[in-house]
Formats: structure tokens, C-alpha cells, sequence
């Protein structure tokens, strides 16, 4: 009867000692789990989607935001400026195109607009029947310093029915981060921005 009982003691200090090495495993792979996900959900909020001109969904090719952002910063710039002044002659088709534009800017850009307006650049663009387009030629973003300062070279061409105007543009200014959103899918704000020079180049005759 006594050996029964040291072997009853003996399976009881066995199964506690299964029990409690059953309990440490499932603590340390839940322990695991949890910081192994953590670990994935970060790395994800650190990568974007190339996105195409058009903005539509290229390739669902993942880099890393830091690697990437100057490249986002060129983007942006250049979005804006396609925007502002990519002009038809549509009322419509101004406001909206003047709308996307202004989301990426601040007041700089939009009493840039205010002035065209009041000037009646926009009545004369309709009345007349003319297209404004824009060609970026290249950019300088300066990354050394923050708010990220920013040079942008390009041509505007006003295309009338008589005669095409070729125009030199140069324009600055400060790039500085915001939130992304459907409107503004890079993440930047344009401050401080300013036409330097938008002299005339020549004019074609149609």
C-alpha cells in the first residue's frame, strides 16, 4: 500500500510538472505570436504602391516610404503644376482641375489663383478658346534642410487659334509633410509657393 501511494505522489509530481511546462510553451509561443505580429504590422505601414500618372494602381510593388519619399516629392511638385496650369477653355473643367491643384498647396497657391481670376485670365481662356499646357522639365528638391526647398524648370505653351506661345517657367518653393489622403496621396503640403520667371520663349504661327 505504501509503495501505491509513492507512486501515486510520483504521477501527481509528474503531471504537475507536464502541466506546468504545457502552460510556459503556450505562454512563450502566444508571447511569440504576438510580438512577431506587431513586428509585420509596422514593416507594413512602412510601404507604399507605386501609383501611375493617371493615379491608378501600376503594380502592387511595396518600398520603403524613407527610400522613396524625394521621389514622392518630385511627383507631388509636378502634379501640382500639371494641375494649375493644364487650363481648358471650360469653366467646369477649370474649377476641378484648379480644385486638385489647390489640395496640394496652401494659401500661396491660392492667392496665386485669386489674382489670375480678378485679372480675368480665366473669362479671356474661355471667351477666346484657348488651351494652356504645362511640360516639366526638371527639378532640384534639396533635402539637406527641412522644409524641403524646392526648384522647378519647365515650359508653358498657350495654344491659340491663330498662334502657339511657348513660355519659360521657373517657380520655388517649400515642401513640408501632412497626411495622406485621396486628394493628396504623396503626403506633402506646398508652401511659399511663387513663379520666379514665365517669360516668352517664341510664338508659331498656326
Amino acid at each position: 500500500m505504501f509503495k501505491s501511494l509513492q507512486d501515486m505522489q510520483h504521477a501527481f509530481a509528474l503531471t504537475r510538472v507536464c502541466l506546468i511546462a504545457v502552460t510556459a510553451l503556450s505562454l512563450c509561443v502566444s508571447v511569440t505570436s504576438v510580438v512577431c505580429a506587431y513586428r509585420f504590422a509596422d514593416k507594413q505601414r512602412q510601404k507604399i504602391y507605386v501609383l501611375d500618372g493617371d493615379q491608378s494602381l501600376l503594380m502592387a510593388l511595396s518600398q520603403d516610404v524613407n527610400q522613396n519619399r524625394m521621389a514622392e516629392a518630385k511627383a507631388h511638385v509636378k502634379r501640382f503644376h500639371e494641375c494649375f496650369f493644364t487650363v481648358s477653355p471650360d469653366k467646369e473643367a477649370i474649377e476641378h482641375t484648379m480644385s486638385q491643384a489647390l489640395a496640394l498647396a496652401d494659401n500661396s497657391a491660392f492667392d496665386q489663383y485669386q489674382r489670375l481670376k480678378e485679372d480675368g485670365f480665366f473669362d479671356r481662356i474661355i471667351a477666346s478658346g484657348i488651351t494652356c499646357e504645362v511640360r516639366i522639365d526638371s527639378m532640384a528638391v534639396d533635402d539637406s534642410r527641412y522644409p524641403y526647398q524646392v526648384c522647378c524648370f519647365g515650359k508653358t505653351s498657350i495654344v491659340r487659334s491663330s498662334n502657339i506661345t511657348y513660355r519659360y517657367l521657373e517657380t520655388t518653393c517649400e515642401l513640408v509633410n501632412c497626411t495622406r489622403s485621396d486628394n493628396n496621396p504623396h503626403g506633402f503640403l506646398i508652401e511659399k509657393w511663387q513663379i520666379v520667371d514665365n517669360h516668352d520663349i517664341k510664338v508659331i504661327e498656326r
